[in-house]
């Protein structure tokens, strides 16, 4: 089955390109909306400026001997000047006739402000009137001032210069914090993978950690998903104990016929066959019997329940049981190591373990060998298995683990290629590992080591 994920792109850089895009159109609408307002702030002043200057001009005008005179107040030019040196100009009308200043200077009725060119600049102009009434003379004074812009541009850039760096900054820091946020926010969906793939092959059980909001849809379905699968992996386990112990016990039946009916057949041939079928009887009442123990395994390692017990006693209760069957076949089993090894783990997966491999030693060894099991605590506890047989394969020492897996070695010899993998799930669901070696004088040595 293929591992391979179709991928449609990356959530984070979709969340972090989001939000940068987000923050840019901001520091985008900051700049000109601050900009616009300082350019509104900055042309109010000028106007306000220019107002009272022209104010001061108007209020300068007299009427003397029926003439009117207008002496220019030096105040209402010298609120004009700025550190630019602006230039100023002005024109002065009576009754719309030009009397003064500037020619090219045209008063505007009704318009008080204006921005034109004059002269090549950009000016800021301001008219305005006032009527004056003598004893035989009445008469309007139209004054147009105008100022440059040169101190203003000044001004305008450098607030476009700070406003721009301020954005700049406003830009970075919502980068970053866009990064942090993405981050966060990926961060729970990368805890979820890690709690899944941390998880043994035999771990269905559901998530109990509190998750955000947005997450718990996806862990529900997870939980769902897990629940069924558990569901469906007991049943199987409970299908394959049930079948392994209807059909074993028949079998068992079957044999002993077989054997009766071997004791009373004459006939070589005949003889020949029956020992066949007492084989072959044998073969499947031990993968029915080692199916149930993997059955059982896979339940126990799923759901393990640890118990103080010592590992030596454990071993030399199943050694007591086994020696007769070991005798019968004209072999010897001894047991060796520490006098106590106090371990913390599951007793029944344990010696299930050990005895399928007291029995596949029993198997391939050959007769008046010696089988020895080593028990030690250091540097962990560990439980060997060494016989006097021909060893394992060299060359598929590394799969012999797997499930219904067995060697080229093994073909004239019963079993079921599942003695390893019961051994190997114990170790694992112990926390340990199960470790496959040759003697340099010839035999095979399985240790089951487990962790503190």
């Amino acid at each position: 089955m293929s591992n391979s994920v179709e991928v449609s792109g990356s959530l984070r850089n979709r969340l972090v390109l989001t939000l940068i895009g987000g923050a840019a159109v901001l520091a985008m609408l900051l700049f000109f909306a601050v900009r616009s307002y300082a350019v509104q702030v900055a042309q109010q002043g000028q106007d306000s400026i220019l107002e009272a200057s022209v104010a001061s001009m108007l209020d300068a005008a007299t009427i003397r001997d029926g003439a009117v005179e207008l002496d220019l107040p030096y105040s209402a030019f010298s609120m004009l000047s700025t550190s630019a040196d602006d230039r100023v100009f002005y024109a002065i009308y009576q009754d719309g006739t030009f009397l003064s200043g500037y020619e090219d200077l045209a008063y505007s009725e009704g318009q008080p402000f204006e921005t034109q060119l004059m002269r090549g600049s950009d000016v800021r102009t301001v008219s305005a009137s006032r009527t004056m009434i003598g004893a035989d003379l009445r008469t309007d004074i139209q004054i147009v001032l105008a100022q440059t812009q040169d101190a203003l541009s000044e001004t305008l850039d450098q607030i476009s210069r700070n406003v721009a760096l301020f954005g700049i900054g406003f830009f970075a820091l919502a980068a970053a914090l866009s990064f942090w946020a993405t981050s966060a926010t990926i961060g729970q969906l990368d805890k979820l993978t890690i709690s899944v793939t941390r998880r043994g092959p035999q771990d269905l059980s559901p998530f109990a950690k509190p998750v955000p909001q947005e997450m718990a849809p996806l862990v529900k379905s997870l939980n769902s998903l897990m629940g069924r699968l558990d569901q469906s992996l007991s049943q199987s386990e409970d299908f394959i104990a049930e079948a392994a112990h209807r059909v074993r016990t028949p079998l068992a039946t079957v044999r002993s016929y077989a054997e009766a009916t071997l004791q009373r057949v004459d006939k070589e041939e005949n003889r020949e066959a029956m020992r066949s079928m007492v084989k072959a009887i044998d073969e499947s009442s031990r993968a029915a019997g080692q199916l149930l123990d993997h059955a059982m395994t896979t339940f126990r390692a799923d759901h393990l329940e640890r118990d103080d017990i010592d590992l030596v006693e454990l071993v030399a209760e199943l050694v007591q049981r086994l020696t007769p069957i070991v005798d019968m076949k004209d072999l010897t089993l001894t047991q060796n190591g520490d006098g106590q090894v106090p371990y913390a783990g599951d007793p029944i997966l344990i010696q299930s373990a050990v005895r399928n491999l007291i029995d596949n030693s029993m198997k391939y060894s050959p007769v008046e060998s010696a089988i020895t099991i080593t028990v030690a605590a250091d540097p962990a506890p560990r439980i060997t298995v060494c016989d006097q047989g021909p060893g394992f394969p060299s060359n598929e020492i590394e799969t012999l683990t797997a499930r219904f897996q067995r060697g080229a070695n093994a073909a004239t010899t019963i079993g079921s290629g599942l003695g390893l993998t019961i051994a190997q799930d114990v170790a694992l669901a112990h926390g340990g590992a199960l470790h496959l070696t040759n003697q340099p004088e010839g035999g095979a040595c399985v240790t089951l080591s487990f962790s503190h």
